[in-house]
């Protein structure tokens, strides 16, 4: 399993919280802040074709600009990358 980008803006809220659950579920990230690098922003608006953030990728999964409740429901439409991050 490839390590699941998250793309992030330091100042986010939402950012903050989808940091710690992942923390919190011991989920290795490899983590974008798209402020601090724009060829992250373009990686990040090519692969999910939006700006806002949080937003994970991992392989063929794109969850984009979410809250941490809406993930979890996200992440029920790809049980295999579920099961992959141990939820």
């Amino acid at each position: 399993m490839s390590k699941p980008i998250l793309y992030i803006k330091s100042q986010c809220p939402w950012c903050k919280d989808a940091l710690a659950f992942f923390k919190s579920n011991n989920i290795a990230l490899d983590i974008r802040d798209v402020l601090d690098n724009p060829n992250d922003m373009a990686d990040m608006q090519k692969t999910s074709g939006q700006n806002y953030t949080p937003t994970f990728v991992l392989d063929d999964c794109v969850i984009a600009d979410f809250s941490v409740d809406e993930f979890k429901a996200a992440i029920e439409s790809h049980p295999d990358k579920k099961t992959l991050l141990g939820l």
